[in-house]
């Protein structure tokens, strides 16, 4: 039986890209609409937030120094919480408007980070990879929310949702060059928002607006689902000394009328014991 505890009332806009730092063994995430970055420490339950000044969709530590890489409104940066600082790195699309958004780093040291359209309609969203040289490159095009990035274990698959169309897709990956190739279809009919990998090749998905958590098996098939307490569960990783507890994300953005009251967690960051399963350290950005 899974073991769901909300861990910290949040009451997030839009909470998003959870990321365990195994080195200080605790969970950092951001609200994307409210924007702040929070850190979570399951030793005392002590919660620090830093306000941000705009969106931000993802974040990953940095192998250099350990500080933050984000994915923001206005592109690439690095951040230093400490400090205050936003050092902007490159903006893949200062003429759309569009934000980065869901974003994973890859075992070759690379920030994997798609773009979102504020209007939820508009397939002008694309995903970049940022190279450990600092350089930007479109990767795939013609999405309204990028999401779902994850990575096999085995390097060599890539995927990638468009929540808003229902779909994600699997890539080969070349790992060496930092290629894709042979798009396919490897979850349909299903708003994927983000997501994770265990270390069986499992594909652990939020399936916003469905009240759930869904494991897929590496065909892509839905071989089990966590109920939440919400209804849109955001995105999920994996943490904890051993990486077998499942962080959950949560939003409050889209809540119909009437369900602030009943389900007052929504917002919340949520823990899942007794899964079964475990992830990994998430790989640091190499630049």
């Amino acid at each position: 039986m899974d073991d769901i505890f909300c861990v910290y009332e949040a009451k997030d806009l839009l909470g998003e890209g959870p990321i365990w730092n195994e080195l200080e063994n605790k969970l950092y995430w951001c609200d994307n609409l409210r924007p702040c970055i929070h850190r979570y420490d399951p030793a005392n339950g002590e919660v620090k937030t830093w306000p941000m000044k705009e969106e931000v969709g993802s974040l990953v530590f940095r192998k250099k120094d350990g500080k933050i890489v984000a994915g923001m409104k206005s592109g690439f940066a690095f951040l230093d919480l400490d400090a205050g600082t936003v050092d902007y790195i490159v903006n893949p699309e200062p003429e759309t408007g569009n934000c980065l958004n869901d974003g994973k780093v890859d075992r070759a040291g690379r920030y994997w980070c798609g773009t979102i359209n504020r209007d939820l309609k508009t397939k002008n969203g694309a995903l970049y990879r940022l190279d450990t040289n600092l350089t930007s490159h479109k990767m795939d095009y013609g999405v309204i929310a990028s999401n779902g990035i994850a990575f096999s274990p085995d390097d060599k698959t890539m995927y990638f949702s468009d929540s808003r169309s229902a779909v994600v897709w699997a890539y080969d990956l070349d790992i060496a060059s930092g290629e894709i190739s042979n798009k396919r279809v490897f979850i349909e009919n299903t708003k994927v928002d983000g997501a994770t990998v265990d270390t069986e090749g499992n594909y652990w998905c939020a399936h916003v607006h469905e009240w759930h958590v869904g494991q897929h098996d590496p065909k892509g098939r839905l071989i089990r689902k966590i109920k939440m307490p919400v209804r849109q569960p955001t995105m999920c990783t994996f943490g904890g000394e051993k990486f077998d507890i499942l962080y959950v994300t949560s939003t409050r953005n889209f809540l119909q009328p009437g369900e602030a009251e009943t389900t007052p967690l929504a917002g919340s960051l949520f823990a899942i014991h007794n899964v079964g399963a475990r992830g990994y350290a998430e790989p640091r950005f190499g630049g």
